[in-house]
């Protein structure tokens, strides 16, 4: 079997304490940690190893990313943008790790379950980037507009009888975009942990030792997809969401 849903580990009065729930505080303690050593260089000295990898993500993110639609507002949300990125990459790839069985077993659980498990493989915790990210998104446009202009601001400049119309359909998309960002994210990454889990599991289902080669060259090949997906996911989750932040900040729009 392969779990696709959070499990308690421990209850804290009425609040039950998740798998998941101590993945994220792991992922936040661990950014917490290691970020602030990529900037801890003496003046002037040329960034390598991990501060270059994190500098050069960084400044990709800024560069090509935040100033090409956020303009001048970039600076602005460019520590949401990072924070955005490195967090859901930082769960993604704790749940290529064991960590979710180390937890399990710490906890005195019997775990039966193959396969890892992410935290953004639960679509209540991308549901919650989701509308962390729907906040900042129209929150930046009541900001900026007022809240009688940010309607305003939804319609362009159509005949009077076709404002109703655009005027619905944009405050539809704007709840449609960040349910879009949390399904886009979670089943992606759910898809890949069920296909591995998949792969592993046909091992005990013929036994056979040429079955179980197969497999397990097969599930190092997804797992090195699997890897490239959980960077490229925390990109596009970022990347969306800087391009509706600039939607909605644009006077063209």
């Amino acid at each position: 079997m392969h779990e696709v849903v959070a499990r308690p580990i421990f209850h804290i009065g009425p609040v039950a304490v998740t798998n998941h729930m101590i993945m994220m505080t792991i992922a936040a303690a661990l950014l917490i940690l290691f970020l602030p050593l990529a900037v801890r260089r003496e003046k002037n000295l040329v960034p390598r190893g991990w501060s270059n990898a994190v500098e050069s993500v960084c400044i990709f993110l800024r560069e090509e990313v935040a100033r090409p639609f956020l303009g001048e507002y970039a600076d602005k949300y460019i520590f949401y943008i990072w924070t955005l990125f490195f967090f859901i990459l930082a769960m993604n790839l704790l749940g290529m790790t064991p960590i979710d069985k180390i937890i399990f077993m710490l906890t005195g659980g019997n775990d039966i379950f193959i396969g890892g498990s992410a935290a953004t493989a639960n679509i209540w915790i991308t549901g919650t980037l989701a509308v962390m990210a729907f906040c900042v998104i129209n929150g930046s446009g009541i900001k900026k507009y007022g809240p009688i202009g940010f309607f305003r601001h939804l319609v362009p400049k159509v005949p009077v009888f076709l404002v109703p119309i655009i005027l619905v359909l944009e405050i539809v998309s704007m709840f449609v975009k960040p349910v879009a960002l949390a399904v886009r994210l979670f089943a992606n990454i759910l898809a890949g942990h069920l296909l591995l889990a998949t792969l592993i599991g046909l091992i005990f289902v013929f036994k056979n030792i040429f079955v179980a080669g197969a497999s397990i060259a097969i599930v190092v090949a997804m797992s090195l997809l699997e890897l490239f997906v959980a960077f490229l996911q925390a990109y596009i989750f970022t990347f969306l969401t800087t391009i509706f932040i600039g939607l909605i900040l644009s006077e063209e729009h």
